[in-house]
């Protein structure tokens, strides 16, 4: 930003975006922080970072813009949630929070800090949807659609738990229910573990059961499970 030739493309950019009406994300990422900065901080740091930010977005307002957006990433979870404390003291600027670790997302979200969130991951873009929905809804800040939790594996468990979880989230993406379905791993402990969900399902070796607040009320053949909670699910209000 100290150079003329940088200041043109930022003009360039600003002017762009002023004339579409475009919002400019200004974003900060730990690998690239600028040489003066990390003296200054004496490392890479979350002070480091904001000022960056912040010299940024003072560029861009200078040039008559306010439609802003900041990004901060780094790829050190708890320095990039200290940045994100810092920067959301020192402007009201929504802040994009874009980073890997769900623990990372949770530890800021859970703050109310943080206006829009991208949980990056390597495959299918719809599975960062997913993700990211799973997270707003465990920390509380969003409602409507059926969260499906699942137990760990154990010595009991004589399923593909992993599998049957996965088919489950996927079955009930167009169910428009505010409920929790547990999906278990074997008929033993599952009843029990199953209590503080709405409705779960636990896998045996051949066979299913349907559970509800830790009650059996159904045992199925395993490969009707599936459909039997669907149904369920389907008729939940009839």
């Amino acid at each position: 930003p100290g150079n003329i030739g940088s200041r043109e493309r930022i003009q360039a950019v600003v002017d762009v975006a002023k004339e579409r009406q475009i919002p400019i994300r200004v974003g900060v990422n730990s690998g690239s922080l600028e040489k003066e900065l990390v003296e200054k901080y004496h490392g890479v740091t979350a002070e480091g970072l904001v000022e960056s930010a912040l010299d940024k977005v003072k560029i861009i307002e200078d040039m008559g813009y306010d439609q802003l957006v900041i990004s901060i990433k780094s790829s050190d979870v708890l320095m990039c949630a200290k940045a994100h404390e810092l920067i959301a003291q020192k402007t009201d600027y929504p802040l994009h929070v874009g980073i890997t670790e769900a623990v990372g997302l949770g530890i800021i979200l859970y703050q109310g800090i943080g206006d829009t969130i991208r949980v990056s991951l390597t495959g299918d873009p719809l599975e960062e949807v997913k993700s990211a929905k799973r997270i707003l809804k465990t920390l509380g800040l969003r409602n409507g659609g059926i969260e499906v939790v699942s137990c760990p594996t154990c010595g009991r468990t004589q399923i593909d738990l992993i599998g049957l979880a996965n088919k489950v989230e996927d079955m009930v993406q167009d169910i428009p229910l505010d409920i929790k379905v547990a999906v278990m791993g074997c008929v033993v402990n599952g009843p029990g573990e199953a209590k503080e969900a709405d409705i779960g399902v636990a896998g045996g070796k051949g066979v299913g059961l349907l559970i509800k607040k830790g009650e059996i009320i159904k045992k199925v053949p395993e490969d009707q499970l599936l459909e039997t909670l669907r149904d369920e699910l389907l008729h939940w209000n009839a």
